[in-house]
């Protein structure tokens, strides 16, 4: 495994990470969880992103038991969750206001079974809570000792210079991480958010680098029964003909690198020095083992330009 530093920060995280959304505490149970949590920690992840939202809180307690079963010291992880979307049906239990924040990390904390996140995100950007309200609250936290670091979660490259220059104007700890979608169907980040975060030495750890699974190859052939796709309004942008034809390419050619096309994915997006880490799923512990092993793939300019063809769509090459 390689280690990347969170921006300008000196915590170093591992550059393939592993994700609770949609998964553990959801689609799979304890012991799904416990094998892949083991799985990771034994190829060198220390980072494990989650949220209070996933599973409605149960992903933060089944990762927390799971951690405590396998025995994992505290010091050895990088934990996160996030804040924002309503967690019940009362009028404050949503949003960034302070209340929320302060009621919710405590829910995070106690699920986890932990004295502290590493990194807790602001899920979404809220229009409806004044800017200095929330880098107040994140502020108090570190200085309470509850979290180490925050950061901010699909913010617009406007709304991290905010961030930041708000932070700046009360002395406050700045945001340290913004973790936005990312990967080979989805480059938006690529003309603004990456550099603004570079520019103000904020690290980038991504979500959905594999696409939802669509950077797997599996439906290269069509919608299996039963599968994710079949049923998720998520894939629906990206399940069209146009990129499931880019992604037959690609599996070609990671095929002829000796590669599976979720490593070609994962080591395309670690190409970037930006980006701290991407965060990975999975559901089985063979999907870890073949995750992590992008970390230490590069790839070479050769490759990274017949990439570049075919996602822009350009002819393959003799």
């Amino acid at each position: 495994m390689k280690y990347r530093n969170l921006g300008r920060s000196s915590i170093k995280v591992s550059a393939i990470s592993l994700g609770a959304w949609l998964t553990f505490g959801g689609t799979e149970d304890i012991e799904v969880t416990r094998a892949c949590i083991q799985t990771a920690v034994e190829h060198g992840v220390n980072f494990f992103d989650l949220a209070d939202s996933y599973a409605g809180g149960e992903a933060e307690r089944v990762v927390g038991q799971a951690l405590r079963d396998l025995g994992v010291a505290r010091q050895h992880l990088v934990l996160s969750s996030k804040v924002f979307w309503p967690m019940s049906d009362d009028v404050n239990d949503r949003g960034l206001s302070r209340k929320h924040i302060l009621e919710s990390v405590e829910g995070s904390l106690r699920r986890l079974g932990v004295e502290y996140l590493d990194l807790y995100f602001c899920h979404r950007f809220d229009a409806a809570t004044p800017l200095d309200e929330v880098v107040r609250a994140m502020d108090d936290l570190v200085h309470q000792g509850k979290i180490l670091y925050w950061g901010t979660s699909v913010w617009t490259a406007a709304q991290l210079e905010a961030a930041v220059g708000t932070a700046t104007r009360f002395n406050a700890y700045l945001p340290q991480v913004e973790q936005p979608r990312y990967n080979m169907l989805d480059r938006h980040i690529e003309p603004e958010i990456l550099p603004t975060a570079a520019r103000h030495g904020m690290g980038v750890v991504v979500f959905s680098p594999l696409a939802q699974g669509l950077l797997t190859g599996k439906y290269n052939a069509g919608i299996p029964e039963g599968s994710r796709a079949a049923s998720s309004r998520w894939l629906e942008r990206d399940l069209t003909e146009a990129n499931l034809e880019k992604i037959r390419r690609l599996s070609a050619l990671a095929e002829h690198l000796g590669l599976t096309v979720a490593q070609l994915a994962l080591a395309w997006i670690l190409r970037r020095p930006e980006i701290s880490s991407a965060i990975t799923g999975a559901t089985k512990p063979q999907h870890v083992v073949s995750n992590v092993a992008a970390a230490d793939m590069q790839l070479s300019e050769d490759v990274l330009a017949e990439i570049e063809g075919i996602l822009d769509n350009a002819p393959a090459r003799g």
